[in-house]
């Protein structure tokens, strides 16, 4: 039987997309949270000095992404062929550049530059949300293909951060998005996992 560890911070963050996955996959998995003041020490036994970590039968390997495709694709979750593989891929690069354009403000130090950045981010994160609502509209409630696939896990994953980093619901306006999370939230593997789950700040 295949074991699972992820190692990531006590936050949901790009942590969450690969505790969803593995919840969505019904498998047991160790959710080990590093505090930041062990995180030095645990960061030279990482493979490149980074999390979240995904630890399969003692092999580790990090990239988020990455590893969000490969269990999507170890439990049913990836596109029907390459063009709709293609398309996830897209849905999820877009979705990271909406959260780096949330994430360029909230992280920003001077407080001059961080002004501007949350003021560009005020038109640039509609511009993002429309496109992505109007693709599930499109595609029967889903980002792909019509059916569930490891893009709309990944999004309703890292929601909590976003919301936490722009400081408002950013869903709001967005009634198919809204739609899509509340799916999410009731498929009964997350309904589960978001129960049980500890409780964080972000």
């Amino acid at each position: 039987m295949t074991s699972y560890k992820v190692s990531y911070f006590d936050i949901t963050a790009l942590g969450e997309p690969i505790r969803f996955l593995l919840s969505y996959g019904g498998v047991d998995f160790v959710d080990d949270r590093v505090k930041m003041d062990e995180w030095p020490k645990i960061k030279p036994t990482t493979p490149f000095g980074q999390m979240p970590v995904l630890e399969v039968d003692g092999k580790k390997v990090c990239q988020s992404t990455a590893i969000c495709r490969y269990l999507a694709k170890q439990f049913g979750l990836a596109g029907k062929d390459d063009w709709e593989n293609l398309e996830i891929d897209a849905a999820v690069d877009t979705i990271h550049d909406l959260r780096a354009k949330i994430a360029a403000g909230h992280y920003e130090s001077n407080e001059e530059a961080k002004k501007q950045k949350l003021e560009a981010a005020k038109e640039l994160v509609p511009f993002y949300l429309e496109r992505l609502d109007e693709q599930v509209k499109k595609n029967g409630g889903y980002f792909v293909g019509g059916k569930l696939t490891w893009a709309d896990l990944f999004f309703v994953a890292l929601l909590d951060y976003l919301n936490y980093m722009a400081k408002y619901d950013i869903l709001e306006k967005y009634d198919s998005l809204k739609k899509l999370e509340e799916k999410i939230h009731q498929e009964p593997k997350i309904k589960a996992w978001l129960a049980k789950r500890p409780k964080t700040d972000l």
